[in-house]
């Protein structure tokens, strides 16, 4: 027995490097399990593709396209709001003798500036804010994920707000996935090295090559240098 872990050990450990084989194979002696290497699928995995691959798909445009329509009409609401509360919006003061008989959401005085600029900013900004949340959840919700021919680039296909896709090219070392495609709970988020923001992969989309992504993208990098 102690033969053949010492033939298996040095075939492997140039993949694995002896330290962290050492640790496994003496884990595995004292209970008694078979050895076998925990890295074994990494090698068997060819990421050196000979075309292009998808390893990634969601194809859902017209959920996309209603939002970005419902975010357009909510701005267009809240502008019109704001517009009409900075130029019809009148100041009509509550007199000290009538404040005590009066309701307490009568009291103010909505046409004093204060409160007319106040209406005014939040209202745009309440729709702005809608604006720019629901186009940049667009922009970085990932349509296709494809690994390109040579298996060092990986291409990113993203929805936009009017129906067309925006693609970009990234090297492989500047990707990292942030959590592991089997402990994502509803969605995969996935930095790139420079970018603001994590690229967002759904997990109502299918994966097309499962291995091939968990040796590529699916990874955990470091950027620090």
């Amino acid at each position: 027995m102690s033969l053949y872990l010492t033939k298996l050990a040095n075939l492997r450990t140039i993949f694995c490097g002896n330290k962290n084989l050492n640790l496994y194979q003496s884990l595995c002696t004292k209970k008694q399990l078979p050895v076998r290497n925990y890295c074994e699928g990494a090698y068997k995995v060819n990421t050196n593709v000979i075309k292009d691959v998808i390893l990634f798909k969601y194809d859902n445009a017209r959920f996309f396209k209603m939002l970005s329509i419902f975010s357009v009409c909510q701005f267009g609401f809240w502008a019109y709001l704001s517009h009409f509360a900075f130029n019809h919006l009148r100041d009509a003061p509550v007199t000290m003798e009538k404040k005590s008989e009066l309701p307490w959401w009568r009291k103010f005085n909505l046409g004093e500036n204060k409160y007319r600029n106040t209406i005014a900013i939040g209202s745009f900004l309440i729709g702005y804010g809608i604006l720019v949340i629901s186009w940049m959840y667009t922009l970085k919700s990932v349509r296709y994920l494809i690994l390109r021919k040579g298996g060092n680039e990986i291409t990113f296909v993203c929805y936009t707000p009017f129906g067309q896709n925006r693609i970009l090219n990234v090297p492989l070392r500047d990707v990292s996935c942030k959590e592991t495609r089997q402990g994502a709970p509803s969605q995969l988020p996935i930095k790139v090295r420079n970018h603001y923001l994590h690229y967002i992969l759904d997990m109502r989309g299918e994966f097309k090559n499962t291995a091939l992504f968990d040796h590529t993208a699916g990874l955990k990098r470091s950027f620090k240098q």
